[in-house]
Order: C-alpha cells, then structure tokens, then sequence
C-alpha cells in the first residue's frame, strides 16, 4: 500500500499538469498504450501473452468499465476544484467498497474496521464542509467517481482469487486502451516536449499504483487495505500546499487528524492473514 500511495500522489500531480495541454480522453489512452509497454517484462516473466488468457473475461470487462469511468472523472475533477479537495471527496470510495465487499464477497465488518470508516469519512466531511458553501460541479464528479471505483476495487478483490495481478493489470490496460481510442483520436493534438515526462509519469504510477493495490487485496480483505489509503488526503493537502500554494485550513487539519486516527486503530487490531492467502 506504501507504494501505491506514492504512484497516486505522483498521478495526481502529473495530471493536473498534463491536463493544462491535453484532453483527459487523449491522457488516459497515452496512459493505457504507453503502460502497456511499460508492463510487457512483467508479462514475459510470468509466462507471456499466453499465460494472460482469462476465464473471467466479463467480470474484467465490468470492472474496467466502471475503473474507466471513474477514472475519467478523476482527472477531470483534477483541474476544476484543488487537489486536497478532489482526493478527500474521493475517499467515499472506502465506505462503497466495504459494504459492496460484504454483500458480494462475503467479507466481514468488524468493530475496528467500521470505527476506521467511519472516522474516514466525518474527516472528508469536516474538510469538504458541505452546506457552508456552494457545492461545486467537480466535486460531484469525484462523488461519483467514488462511486465507480468502489465497484472497480471490490471487483479487483474478487479477481485476485482466481487471476494473478500482472493478469489484472493485462486485461486493465488492453480493455481500457480499446474504449478510449475513438475518444482520443477524436480530440488528438500532439502534446507538447514539456508535458510528455507528466504523460509518461501517469502512465507509470497508474500501472505501478494498481500493481501493488491488488498485490495488498490478495493478502488482506478490501476493507482492512482501502481504508489504509485515507492516508492519501493529508498528504495531498501538504502536495497542495507546496507546490500549488494551496492553503491549508484547520478544518483540513482536524480532518486529517482524524482519518490517520483511523488508520492507526485499524492497524493496530487488525488480524494477518494467512501466509499464502
């Protein structure tokens, strides 16, 4: 999870960046191809192209359907309301996905876990402080983005159980590089020599972000390793702070406060699981 903190935050900011120049549809089929490239000595070590084919074809469909979705919305929010805001709304997701993990995968919900949720979710309430100000478009676009990567992460934890995780990010990168091609060359320019290092950044740290997501959902449940991404808003709100002299408040601070609590509570009841799981 460590890591794919790191590759998020790092997204995040060669996003908004990237998105000065180029069309989000354009940003996310460079991301898709160039990935693809990027993940090919991974393929070749575990097997080749013959050792991607899957049995599970429509549920990888489904999920890439929502994940592109959710995605698109993302960056697009990335250049609409700041940065601290975008990933604070976003961690509604952790609330989708434990209760889609527990109806669907038969995950269970334990004391700690609710409490770390819970925490969650008033801390993003306190930063975002919806009902003071005028609810902005973007953040309803990150609200269902939330949403969307919900579905995505729960069918993720699913996968795991039968497909290995270079498989999943295979299948990620094919199927999303297929639904973004008409879009992309539709309102293709060629980007710029500055913005190709953001271009290329994304297209790393979107691989490299999902690579150690689902190695984390193959050994704990979704709801012990989502809720550990909370960490994320804090630390975007420093990000903001130092590079796009965005301010942080005490709202945010109490907020922050309160989801690195939650963090902290899970981890320290949380139970291992098995080796091998």
């Amino acid at each position: 999870m460590t890591g794919s903190l790191t590759a998020i935050l790092l997204m995040a900011i060669s996003g908004r960046e990237a998105s000065r120049e180029l069309n989000v549809f354009q940003i996310m089929e460079m991301r898709s191809v160039i990935g693809l490239a990027m993940l090919y000595p991974l393929i070749r070590s575990s097997g080749g192209f013959r050792a991607m084919k899957t049995a599970r074809i429509w549920q990888h469909l489904g999920r890439n359907t929502a994940h592109y979705a959710g995605q698109f919305a993302w960056l697009q929010a990335l250049s609409m309301i700041p940065l601290a805001q975008v990933i604070a709304i976003e961690f509604t997701t952790p609330a989708w996905t434990a209760v889609m993990a527990v109806a669907f995968l038969g995950e269970r919900l334990n004391i700690w876990r609710i409490l770390t949720i819970a925490l969650g979710i008033i801390g993003v309430i306190i930063i975002v402080r919806p009902g003071i100000g005028t609810v902005e478009v973007g953040q309803l676009i990150v609200l269902g983005a939330a949403l969307t990567f919900g579905i995505s992460f729960t069918m993720v934890k699913s996968l795991t159980r039968t497909d290995s995780v270079v498989k999943i990010i295979f299948w990620m990168l094919i199927i999303q590089s297929a639904m973004g091609l008409l879009p992309a060359v539709y309102v293709w320019h060629w980007p710029s020599f500055h913005i190709m290092p953001w271009v290329v950044i994304i297209a790393f740290t979107g691989t490299f972000s999902h690579f150690c997501m689902a190695k984390a959902l193959q050994y704990a449940d979704a709801t012990v390793v989502i809720p550990m991404d909370f960490l994320r808003v804090p630390l975007t709100a420093v990000l903001g702070w130092l590079i796009y002299s965005e301010r942080i408040d005490v709202f945010t601070a109490l907020g922050a406060a309160l989801i690195l609590s939650g963090n902290l509570l899970n981890l320290k009841n949380r139970t291992p699981a098995p080796i091998g799981a």
